[in-house]
């Protein structure tokens, strides 16, 4: 299998794709960072592809939310389609005020159009989404994914998934008592957090732990997780598969799960 290109979206300073940008010069991983993308001008994690000649580019999220509000026309994508996308997504209940979603999800498509437009002169294989603080929505992921088992969108998540989603894992971990503590890689689906899992990795948690402390423990161990499993994938080595589980009293759960292959 030849080099990948591999595409990173950042929001702030970026050091998981530091550990990505790192391992691949160092030939850890068999690919290249191709250009690093970001919705916040401040974030250093831009600083960190120039530095390594990674061409960088910077979408600006509010300036397009305060357009759409102001009534511009053009921002939204002529092939968004409110009620498919709706159908699709489990971030929101279905009870939620409809101006409310509509508003959110049109938004979220005229960013994500003009993201696509930022990334399309670079071609890649794997979507790494490095500390990015925006939920992606359907739109922008069907546009990205080839097929439902061909995932190509990769986060990293700062907690043990299923448990504590959201944008404050290791906080929620610490608050809740728990006594360990971890990080996982998983590639992106419609929902929060919610996709098939990919690696993780795991730490004790100590009566002498702060929250301070379970965040520098746990970054030492994204470094190492997420560019091990980019690896995997520059390798050829998952297989993503659909399986059916039966339980108790006939009752069935489909889930999309990783397998690592050798």
């Amino acid at each position: 299998m030849g080099k990948i290109r591999i595409g990173a979206l950042v929001s702030g300073g970026g050091t998981n794709l530091q550990a990505i940008i790192d391992a691949c010069e160092a030939g850890r991983i068999n690919g290249e960072v191709v250009f690093v993308g970001s919705d916040n001008p401040d974030a250093y994690g831009l600083e960190r592809g120039k530095s390594h000649n990674i061409p960088t580019f910077v979408l600006d999220y509010k300036e397009i939310a305060r357009r759409y509000d102001e009534g511009s026309e053009g921002l939204v994508p002529e092939d968004f389609n409110l009620n498919e996308i709706l159908k699709k997504q489990t971030l929101f209940s279905v009870s939620e005020e409809p101006a409310k979603l509509t508003r959110f999800f049109s938004i979220r498509a005229a960013a994500e159009g003009a993201l696509i437009r930022e990334m399309s002169p670079y071609s890649f294989d794997l979507l790494v989404l490095a500390g990015f603080m925006r939920t992606l929505s359907p739109y922008f992921i069907d546009k990205i994914n080839f097929a439902p088992l061909d995932p190509r969108i990769m986060n990293i998540h700062p907690a043990l998934l299923p448990a504590f989603p959201g944008i404050d894992g290791y906080g929620d971990t610490y608050r809740y008592g728990c006594k360990v503590g971890g990080c996982t890689v998983h590639f992106i689906d419609y929902g929060e957090d919610s996709g098939a899992i990919i690696g993780q990795k795991a730490f004790e948690i100590t009566p002498e732990d702060t929250i301070e402390t379970i965040k520098e423990k746990g970054l030492r161990l994204e470094w190492e997780l997420y560019a091990d499993c980019v690896r995997l994938f520059a390798e050829g080595k998952f297989k993503v598969v659909r399986k059916l589980y039966n339980l108790k009293g006939g009752r069935k759960l489909q889930r999309t799960v990783v397998e690592i292959v050798s």
